[in-house]
């Protein structure tokens, strides 16, 4: 199944572990904009520093964006079953 990348859940993730953007920021060495352009969905994260994030943050990668079922895809897979 294909999905569509909602809204970016980096600022609640970061709320769970107990570390702010500023701590995400220097420990990527990253300007802390950068991380706010992620939370405030003006960037998506490339899949390197995805993953990098949910190391240092501690969750799976895939918990950083709300996933949306490709509806086309839904109905396209059935349509060819």
């Amino acid at each position: 199944m294909k999905f569509e990348l909602g809204r970016c859940l980096l600022n609640e993730r970061l709320m769970e572990s107990g570390k702010s953007a500023e701590w995400l920021a220097k420990e990527l060495l990253f300007k802390p904009e950068r991380v706010y352009d992620f939370i405030e969905n003006k960037r998506v994260m490339p899949l390197k520093i995805a993953i990098s994030i949910a190391d240092c943050i501690g969750c799976d990668v895939r918990s950083l964006y709300e996933l949306i079922p490709n509806e086309n895809e839904v109905i396209m897979e059935k349509h060819w079953d």
